[in-house]
């Protein structure tokens, strides 16, 4: 048997159910890349807002490549399970603010009619790092920007057909582990517009906002295995279950163009200035999240509780956390960066959890700027060393070596490249020595750069 709105009443008791109609409920949100974070995050938020009496905040999510999510969840009338897991047990509840899926490259046309809907009223994005089609200095790459899978396309189409039909703008808000997301967003749509549907660049920048946020929750992806076992529990096959920490955050900046869910009723903060709390997640959470995944794979963990449970990795992510990340940082009044590195320990060592390393370490390439490089810069200018920010930097130059394990990176063979060509000796110098790949946003100094130097040659002649 299947969830669905036919079955879910036969639910275990011990299953919370939404507490409002969905059926009632008009979409008032399209979110794009519809995933594990999603489903465990902003839609959890909104089921949340409808339950304390929010309407028509239903939401209809776009897949902007593969069917998977449209599989999994479309046969289920868009219901899932959420399970938060720790050391005191399991606590589930159906979530039910997801009506339907999209996949765009199957019916782009319904997902502009489902933007331009005068109903709809935000659009919430987790595209991750790559989907945002940035080249390494920050701008736009045209390339990618116009291919088949790139959300800017639909979202072009959906601005002009509510700007011709005299409908209101939308809320883009980005809950990628961006910095600035919103902004940067922002900034992204305008030079897509700009080249490709200039007619609709003012009325984007009158009529639209795009809000920065910050999203925190770790959400491991599921395994086979999990979802069995949540079968197991359910009576029924959840084929969208996800399985994520009691612990969850989200910070946006109030800046909207027009209504929005009650999230604080799930207890989102609405702040006038979200860079405190975002430059802490980025530089103490995810920073340590990449140190944890490149050191970690290299000394043959899988998961983030094994990484962090190493006597030889542990003290090496709290230096770089309490000593390195957080002295790059201009915290909030209030805002506790040393409470805050105990809680991220207590988070990585949830055995009940497993979050596999090789996850964290997709991507590296676009989310090593914000997570280490940025922070290197700042130190240096405050006279501060990172031995720790360069150990796990070297650590990421070896991964993309691509001789232990796989690397999921959309610049893998530029660096591939870069590494026969340079070798272990110049492959420093090639990603950030002056005019590297990454000099934009870090040019190492003469002596970090002998420090990486030695880090890369002593791991790959370990390995």
């Amino acid at each position: 048997m299947r969830l669905s709105a036919a079955t879910s009443d036969r639910l275990p008791a011990s299953v919370a159910k939404p507490g409002y109609d969905r059926q009632a409920q008009r979409r008032g949100i399209v979110h794009l890349g519809v995933g594990a974070f999603h489903r465990a995050h902003q839609a959890s938020y909104t089921d949340a807002a409808m339950a304390a009496g929010d309407r028509d905040w239903a939401i209809t999510g776009v897949s902007l490549r593969s069917p998977q999510a449209r599989d999994a969840i479309g046969p289920q009338d868009g219901l899932f399970t959420l399970t938060e897991r720790d050391a005191a047990g399991d606590r589930t509840r159906l979530i039910g603010a997801l009506r339907e899926v999209l996949v765009a490259p199957e019916e782009p046309q319904s997902v502009v009619h489902a933007l331009a809907d005068p109903d709809t009223h935000l659009v919430t994005l987790t595209v991750t790092e790559k989907g945002y089609c940035r080249l390494p200095d920050g701008t736009l790459d045209r390339a990618k920007a116009a291919a088949p899978e790139s959300f800017y396309a639909l979202l072009a189409a959906a601005f002009r057909a509510r700007m011709a039909a005299g409908i209101g703008g939308l809320t883009l808000v980005s809950c990628d582990n961006l910095a600035a997301n919103g902004d940067v967003l922002a900034s992204l749509m305008r030079a897509y517009l700009d080249r490709h549907a200039p007619a609709v660049l003012g009325w984007f920048e009158r009529e639209c906002a795009s809000p920065v946020t910050m999203v925190d929750r770790i959400v491991p992806a599921m395994s086979a295995d999990q979802l069995d076992m949540v079968a197991a529990r359910l009576g029924m096959r959840d084929e969208g279950a996800v399985i994520t920490e009691p612990f969850s955050q989200w910070v946006i900046a109030d800046r909207f163009a027009g209504p929005r869910p009650r999230w604080e009723a799930a207890g989102a903060q609405f702040v006038s200035d979200v860079g405190p709390y975002e430059d802490a997640k980025l530089r103490m959470l995810n920073g340590a999240h990449s140190a944890l995944a490149y050191l970690g794979l290299a000394a043959g963990h899988a998961h983030v509780h094994e990484a962090i449970a190493d006597p030889a990795i542990r003290p090496l992510v709290e230096r770089l956390m309490r000593d390195e990340a957080a002295a790059s940082l201009d915290p909030a009044p209030g805002q506790d960066l040393a409470l805050y590195a105990d809680r991220l320990l207590r988070r990585f060592a949830n055995t009940a959890l497993p979050h596999r390393l090789a996850q964290i370490a997709t991507d590296g390439s676009q989310k090593i700027g914000q997570r280490w490089l940025t922070p290197l810069a700042i130190n240096e200018c405050r006279g501060r060393s990172c031995p720790v920010t360069l150990q796990a930097l070297a650590a990421w130059i070896v991964h993309m070596r691509g001789d232990r394990d796989p690397v999921d990176d959309p610049l893998r063979d530029e660096i591939a490249m870069l590494w026969k060509s340079a070798g272990g000796d110049g492959i420093v110098g090639a990603l950030f020595g002056p005019g590297g790949l990454f000099s934009a946003i870090w040019t190492a100094p003469a002596p970090a750069a002998a420090i990486l130097c030695g880090h890369v040659r002593g791991a790959t002649q370990k390995g």
